[in-house]
């Protein structure tokens, strides 16, 4: 095909890789920014699965379930188990939306969840059972400081922060 203009054949399997590779990237892309609407399971207390999707809670960190925290009396109790059932609970039957904001390590969805209008993110860490995960956000700083103020939840007594004990490799 002389003289027709055509682009030469060497460069054609350059621009067949770079269209490839961004189509490649597109569905993530455009997934990671589409709204997730249904009806969710509550995995642990910053983490749920709505439609098959792990969803990790933006700008929070609850404990671990197998986390325990120590009572003003000194008595431990199963402080991640209790945030995932109060999130649990206040879902309920109910859809949730959830809004994505980023991908994590994991390849998981990290969003803001909400029950009609109630942010589910923010609801954790009012309620003390969560905190505001400041490595990754700000957004929740003012209601982890209402719950502390207030001993709610992980609060009434003392604990380590999820991060440090993931961190440890804590087992019990």
């Amino acid at each position: 095909m002389r003289g027709c203009g055509c682009i030469p054949s060497a460069i054609m399997p350059w621009r067949w890789l770079l269209l490839l590779a961004l189509l490649a990237a597109l569905p993530s892309t455009v997934y990671a920014q589409q709204t997730i609407v249904g009806a969710a399971s509550v995995i642990d207390g910053d983490t749920i699965e709505v439609h098959g999707a792990r969803i990790r809670m933006h700008g929070i960190d609850a404990p671990e379930s197998r986390q325990e925290c120590i009572r003003a009396d000194g008595t431990s109790w199963r402080c991640g188990q209790q945030a995932a059932l109060a999130l649990s609970d206040l879902i309920g039957r109910a859809t949730v939306r959830c809004e994505p904001r980023d991908r994590d390590r994991y390849r998981r969805v990290v969003a803001v969840c909400f029950k009609g209008a109630e942010d589910l993110d923010r609801w954790m860490v009012v309620n003390g059972w969560a905190v505001a995960y400041r490595k990754y956000s700000l957004d929740y700083v003012a209601d982890e400081e209402r719950a502390k103020h207030a001993k709610l939840g992980i609060w009434s007594g003392s604990f380590e922060m999820p991060w440090d004990w993931r961190a440890r490799g804590t087992k019990h």
